[in-house]
């Protein structure tokens, strides 16, 4: 049925190609013609010790792939987009699992009809910030939430437009079954006067998700089991409702945001009910209306930026199916309220947005005294409703510039990470670190460079203590080599352990080599590394240890 369907897709868009180009041969806009390809491939090594073990890849498989292949074509107004997929023994959808599978991943026709603009296919847009519809793709997780439908845009004046879409979302090469309806209006409002600059951004969007049978009777099959008395009706329809706005003045802006779901019911891991039989069922369904209060001030001159954020949420968990978990069937997307951490040990502990229960706090300063220094300074607390403890980290971070050829950078960074509530770990408590890093890029010539990153984390917690080294040798504008390691040096109990129970001192290495050449990058590299949570756009998972070697490949064109 996919094949076929693919078939149709693939027929019916080369129908379109044929007759468009010839139409609009010689008009004056000339039509484009671009794309891109993104593959990766893995060799599963197996290694029991640090536990990439015991699924298909390291057990039979021992090869995986996953290749992007997208075509763009624009004319006149006209956008066509379509996108093959292909994934071969894949550990990006469950990194304990295998997928397999190809087809039309994505497709696109769009053409803007004067002030109105029709999108039908795979849409990827967002209302507001994205907190109460947003779609989306995050590859290095396999997440793919576009809406498989039609869109309408219609610019009412200068500075305002309204739009509307619907459709069903995209989950690999089908689609789930919730309806998904929504409509947002936007404008921008300038008050502005000589020497006196204030301006409003403001914003109204509504969402509908409309349940099927088959959905709503999962969710009765699992209600039936509770005692009477905590017995909850399921919905069909859930509205949600955004209130969005930007305020500018002189170097101040402030971005607010608030929004509402009716009751709905959804998985909470908290909860308990009682069960016919008198057991005490934990993670039930819940059934509450849902909020989410948003804003973020800023303030920029010359050398100096602000950023406050603050964030509550509650009982917004919103998906195409209420039996879902981690991060799939989810239709918005609420911010992250910490900082995206890039270097290997300061990224360790990254805390997943809570979608049920969190208020947050972060402040970010970045101060440049002069062209060679600048400093940045990052604080971030998130609790629970309850006030419970989840994320507190404070990072400080100068670069020097020293000259053209010199340039260094280190900093702390301290952490207070939930350990028990993130990676749903029975008993693993809070892990709190103690973590320096310094990062020294050297110019020995305009095209070569060598650059070295050293970090210590200190902690009495899960594995204990680690040491990250990494040196990169670059020689622009073809080749980049890379070899780093992190070493356990200082391991707990909980740690891998030999056959004698005595916890193991690992060294996890990785060995590399890029190769850029016009538009295409090659890239191999052999990698041993940890468990721990890997996060992609502030949405984060917990990935089991690797073992094996990388290859991937990028082209546009």
């Amino acid at each position: 049925m996919i094949f076929k369907a693919n078939t149709i897709i693939i027929n019916c868009f080369l129908v379109l190609l044929v007759t468009l180009i010839p139409a609009h041969f010689y008009a004056q806009e000339k039509g484009v013609f671009s794309g891109g390809l993104t593959a990766n491939g893995n060799i599963f090594i197996r290694d029991s010790i640090i536990g990439a073990a015991n699924i298909p890849q390291y057990d039979n498989e021992l090869f995986g792939s996953e290749v992007w292949l997208n075509l763009n074509y624009r004319q006149s107004g006209y956008d066509l987009r379509i996108r093959f997929d292909a994934f071969n023994n894949s550990n990006l959808l469950n990194p304990n699992d295998s997928y397999t599978a190809e087809g039309i991943g994505n497709w696109y026709i769009g053409k803007q009809l004067d002030k109105l603009g029709i999108g039908v296919g795979y849409i990827y847009d967002q209302i507001g910030s994205g907190i109460i519809f947003r779609s989306f793709e995050q590859r290095p997780q396999l997440i793919d939430n576009a809406l498989v439908g039609a869109r309408l845009t219609y610019r009412l004046s200068e500075n305002w437009e309204v739009k509307t879409l619907a459709g069903r979302q995209k989950f690999l090469f089908d689609r789930n079954k919730a309806e998904i309806k929504g409509v947002s209006l936007e404008g921008f409002i300038d008050f502005g006067k000589v020497g006196y600059v204030f301006t409003m951004a403001p914003g109204i969007g509504y969402v509908n998700r409309t349940l099927d049978e088959e959905s709503v009777g999962a969710l009765v099959d699992i209600i039936k089991f509770y005692i009477p008395e905590e017995q909850i009706n399921p919905v069909y329809n859930t509205h949600l409702l955004s209130f969005y706005n930007t305020l500018s003045y002189k170097k101040f802006s402030l971005y607010t945001e608030f929004a509402y779901k009716t009751p709905d019911v959804f998985s909470d891991p908290a909860a308990t009910h009682t069960a016919l039989s008198g057991v005490q069922i934990k993670e039930s369904l819940v059934k509450e209306s849902g909020s989410v209060g948003y804003a973020s001030l800023s303030y920029a001159t010359k050398g100096l930026g602000i950023t406050v954020e603050g964030k509550r949420t509650e009982n917004f968990d919103f998906r195409t199916d209420q039996t879902l978990r981690q991060n799939f069937g989810l239709i918005n997307f609420v911010p992250p309220m910490n900082r995206l951490n890039t270097y290997r040990l300061t990224s360790r502990y990254s805390p997943a947005t809570q979608l049920l229960s969190e208020q947050a706090f972060q402040v970010d300063v970045t101060y440049s005294p002069s062209k060679k220094i600048n400093i940045n300074v990052n604080a971030s607390i998130i609790n629970d409703l309850d006030s419970t403890e989840l994320y507190q980290e404070l990072y400080t971070e100068i670069l020097w510039k020293k000259s053209r050829k010199l340039r260094i950078s280190g900093g702390l960074q301290l952490q207070k990470y939930n350990q028990e509530l993130y990676e749903v770990k029975a008993g693993a408590g809070t892990v709190n670190t103690i973590t320096p890093f310094v990062d020294i890029l050297y110019k020995f010539t305009r095209k070569k460079s060598l650059r070295f990153e050293g970090q210590y984390m200190l902690t009495e917690e899960d594995f204990g203590n680690w040491v990250f080294g990494l040196a990169e040798f670059g020689m622009a504008p073809h080749w980049i080599f890379e070899i780093s390691g992190m070493y356990n040096i200082k391991p707990s109990k909980k740690s891998p352990q030999d056959e004698n129970g005595e916890s193991l001192k690992i060294l996890y290495p990785t060995l590399g080599v890029t190769y850029i050449r016009s538009s295409n990058r090659f890239n191999v590299k052999y990698v041993k590394q940890v468990e721990g949570v890997v996060c992609s756009g502030g949405i984060c998972r917990l990935e089991p240890a690797f073992s094996g070697v990388r290859m991937s490949v990028s082209s546009t064109f």
